[in-house]
């Protein structure tokens, strides 16, 4: 009864503040991890089972069985934006007790020109008066799985989020958020749900006076309003289910996954409604001895209004490698956003470590 109070109490919080809900918030969040995860496209819900199921589903946690660090970093829009991750799970000491992970999120677009105060109050142009600024994104979570005993093949799991944002020195804000997740084994199948910002996710602006002062002075008539300080961020839904197929040679191994992904909103998803949107991406990886790694997938199907009036559907298509040899993974993936232009293309490469390999050898 506590914690539904507690809920029931922060959704009326929000209401009397007046929040603001937005359609797409804290967007930097659903690039994704995992260079191996990206190369399927995004479709590992069910499937996900390492130190990156504090991303993709919490859940999965508790198939980690030894510590395991992850790092990555991938540049997108041909090296504006960088992208950096880096996670640790803590394997539970205990069999069946609780798996933790803790990771952290960057994702910038530094050295922008902040021209403002390029023009003086006498009308001259001054170059000396340009300056750079960052505008980044940043997201540190706690998460945690543990496996049902009462069920099995049940697992469950979340995480807390605190993310922070800035635009150099003109805005800046802090948010919380909570996601859940539940994982289900049975046989060769896998289920996965994962609900993102279940509470809804709530981010608090900081907007800086004189800063603020430069932007609306700098073209006359426009931002003589400032914007809503508070937003929250809606409930996505992903849902996954995987099936993994062996062949006659059993050194090769086929996993493919289909993933729904699920917003309360009207948007250009390949499923739209005026209350809810689906996006479906589809993955799969083919594994030799678990050794080598060979990925393919397609997502985020949008449906696009044409300069002739008609109507066209985009999609982005993903391929991946890895290679795994004595508890240390390396992972490439290669997208291109809405297959159009070489410029968009993502080259993302993450690394997986085993820290039990590092252990002295009996």
């Amino acid at each position: 009864m506590k914690r539904v109070s507690f809920v029931i109490l922060m959704f009326t919080f929000q209401i009397l503040l007046g929040q603001v809900t937005r359609k797409y918030s804290n967007e930097f969040l659903n690039i994704g991890v995992d260079a191996a995860a990206l190369g399927m496209s995004k479709s590992v819900t069910a499937s996900s089972n390492d130190v990156n199921s504090i991303y993709w589903n919490p859940a999965g946690l508790t198939n980690v069985t030894v510590n395991q660090g992850a790092l990555m970093h991938t540049s997108h829009f041909a090296g504006i934006a960088n992208y950096d991750y880096a996670a640790v799970a803590i394997a539970p000491k205990e069999q069946d007790g609780l798996v933790l992970g803790f990771s952290f999120i960057r994702f910038g677009v530094d050295d922008i020109l902040n021209t403002t105060k390029l023009i003086d109050n006498q009308g001259n142009i001054d170059y000396n008066r340009v300056s750079l600024f960052s505008a980044a994104d940043y997201a540190l979570s706690f998460a945690i799985g543990k496996k049902i005993n009462s069920v099995k093949g049940l697992s469950v799991g979340a995480n807390a989020k605190v993310i922070r944002r800035t635009i150099g020195e003109f805005a800046s804000s802090w948010g919380f958020g909570i996601d859940a997740g539940v994982q289900y084994s049975l046989q060769k199948w896998q289920f996965g749900l994962m609900v993102r910002d279940v509470t809804t996710t709530v981010n608090s602006w900081t907007i800086d006076p004189d800063g603020y002062e430069d932007i609306k002075n700098a073209i006359p008539g426009e931002n003589d309003e400032l914007p809503e300080t508070t937003e929250l961020t809606i409930p996505k839904v992903h849902l996954g289910i995987a099936r993994t197929f062996d062949f006659k040679n059993k050194d090769f191994q086929l996993l493919s996954e289909l993933n729904f992904h699920t917003r309360f909103a009207q948007t250009n998803d390949l499923i739209s409604t005026e209350s809810i949107s689906v996006d479906p991406s589809i993955g799969f990886q083919l594994d030799y001895k678990k050794i080598v790694f060979l990925r393919a997938g397609a997502g985020n199907f949008q449906k696009v209004d044409e300069f002739d009036g008609s109507d066209s559907l985009s999609l982005q298509p993903n391929i991946g490698l890895g290679f795994s040899y004595h508890g240390i993974q390396i992972d490439y993936a290669l997208s291109n956003i809405a297959s159009t232009g070489n410029a968009l293309y993502s080259n993302t490469f993450s690394l997986k470590v085993d820290f039990d390999f590092m252990k002295p050898r009996k």
